[in-house]
């Protein structure tokens, strides 16, 4: 498949690009998708919410009233639940909410996620270019003339470049990531998805 190249400024620059229909034009698999980004969300659960149960709770053990006679339920510790102050039971305790997900699948969902931008026509791809210096101006601009200043943008970038990931950080609803780094939930979140040049090369050997 060919795609016409774009300038930062967003007009075409009169080149294309072919990206292979092996990662761009497949039929989409849903259910890959959802596994894929069910194991990245749950990858990313810190599990570390905890509470005090009954033999936690820092308290007397006395007796605090009489078995028999009081005309209420026997009670043998102020440190239980039925109690304020008590133990909780059934609380949550920290756990370790990791998965994981077989390569094979993670790579179709990430090429079915790729497929719909395709189908969506959400996917541009930019000649090369690199910030000569910090300035989030510079970046907003661009957002400006690919006209998603108002939308979510991810942008794929084949080579770090620091200069440009410092100017997008502070810009809402955009994001500069490395293609090492390409995820389906990144990709399914964005509403507009950027490629540089040479990040093609760069995704055709992470994702065959």
């Amino acid at each position: 498949m060919k795609i016409k190249l774009k300038k930062i400024n967003g007009k075409n620059s009169g080149n294309e690009i072919t990206i292979p229909d092996t990662i761009f034009s497949i039929k989409p698999n849903d259910h890959a998708i959802y596994l894929d980004i069910k194991n990245h969300r749950a990858n990313q659960r810190q599990g570390t919410s905890k509470v005090k149960e009954r033999g936690e709770i820092v308290g007397s053990t006395k007796k605090i009233k009489k078995q028999k006679g009081t005309g209420t339920a026997r009670a043998g510790s102020i440190k239980s639940p039925l109690f304020k102050g008590g133990g909780q039971i059934f609380g949550p305790k920290p756990r370790d909410y990791k998965s994981k997900v077989n390569k094979k699948l993670k790579t179709l969902a990430r090429k079915s996620a790729l497929s719909y931008k395709v189908n969506e026509k959400s996917l541009t791809i930019l000649e090369n270019f690199k910030f000569d210096e910090i300035k989030t101006k510079k970046f907003i601009s661009i957002l400006n003339d690919l006209s998603i200043i108002k939308k979510r943008s991810l942008f794929f970038i084949g080579e770090n470049d620091e200069n440009l990931l410092l100017s997008s950080r502070n810009v809402n609803n955009s994001s500069v990531k490395n293609i090492a780094d390409i995820s389906t939930y990144d990709i399914i979140k964005s509403d507009n998805l950027i490629l540089t040049e040479n990040s093609i090369d760069k995704l055709k050997s992470i994702l065959n």
